[in-house]
């Protein structure tokens, strides 16, 4: 084929590095040119997390200020393709992915190059790609592609696996009762297809109509619970981010992001979507499929 690939992520519990295998596997066998670059904090974040650790990213992901990279470079000046793996913390990218978008060799590297982006979530992802969006546009990158993988049990029980794994590491059963965190492994297999059809686009330097196909595949849930949910807390999360950016001593209030994120999840939430439910989503249906419609896509 003679198309040059870059596949760029940072992947702190080996997920999202599966997923990038898998997705890029087609390429190197139909003779593509992979160059696959796992990026790296200088200062790394813990895994497992303490809880103290996790919340203290909150500010600076939210509000998307770099971090530092350990030295990285390209073994070529310009790709067929790029592929940009992240993953989202606090409804926005992570740090180490806001680092890697705003690099200025990164952000020359990725001009007028199409680029596809690619996550595993535990199940909100629709915010931190809203942020990657106007990111890629200022710096030319056309995005052609998205393809989002996420936990698919239900938002309380994964948001309590995903827990005991970040806090535990151990990507296994908690209790012997929950199921097994993150991704499934069958749907990571999986990502292998999306691979293969973005074979023929890649070959003809043409991306119109690949992000339809990724949809018609499923590669790119829009659940309409979740995407109300987010809709509200990626605004409350920017207020909080502001706050608590501007404290010198901000342990208290990190605590206390700590409990409302608990309290608006497991009580909040229930509650307004009950009244949404009810009262508002059965008068916008053709709201809801529009805004379903522009999630799923790369406009």
């Amino acid at each position: 084929m003679g198309k040059k690939v870059l596949a760029l992520f940072y992947s702190q519990s080996g997920q999202l590095e599966q997923i990038i295998d898998h997705f890029t596997l087609p390429f190197t066998q139909a003779g593509a040119s992979v160059e696959k670059l796992h990026v790296y904090p200088v200062q790394p974040y813990p895994f497992p997390w303490t809880g103290k650790s996790f919340f203290s990213v909150m500010p600076d992901c939210v509000l998307q200020v770099p971090g530092q990279l350990q030295p990285f470079s390209f073994k070529e000046s310009k790709y067929d393709l790029i592929i940009l793996g992240y993953q989202p913390w606090f409804l926005s990218p992570s740090i180490p992915s806001n680092t890697i978008l705003f690099d200025p060799v990164f952000r020359e590297l990725a001009k007028n190059s199409p680029v596809i982006t690619i996550t595993g979530a535990r199940n909100m992802w629709l915010s931190a790609m809203e942020k990657i969006k106007p990111v890629l546009k200022n710096m030319d990158a056309p995005l052609v592609g998205n393809i989002a993988l996420v936990d698919r049990h239900h938002n309380f029980i994964s948001f309590v696996t995903i827990f005991y794994w970040m806090f535990k590491a151990k990507k296994e059963r908690f209790l012997n009762i929950f199921p097994i965190p993150g991704v499934s492994e069958q749907d990571i297999l999986n990502t292998k297809a999306y691979g293969e059809a973005a074979i023929p686009y890649l070959e003809k330097g043409n991306w119109h109509g690949f992000q339809d196909e990724m949809v018609k595949q499923g590669a790119v849930p829009v659940k309409y619970a979740l995407m109300f949910i987010e809709s509200k807390a990626r605004k409350i999360f920017k207020v909080w981010a502001g706050i608590i950016s501007r404290r010198k001593k901000r342990d208290a209030w990190l605590v206390a992001f700590k409990y409302y994120l608990l309290i608006a999840l497991f009580i909040a939430a229930p509650i307004i979507l009950t009244v949404d439910a009810i009262f508002f989503k059965p008068f916008l249906s053709g709201r809801i499929r529009r805004q379903k419609q522009y999630y799923s896509g790369v406009n």
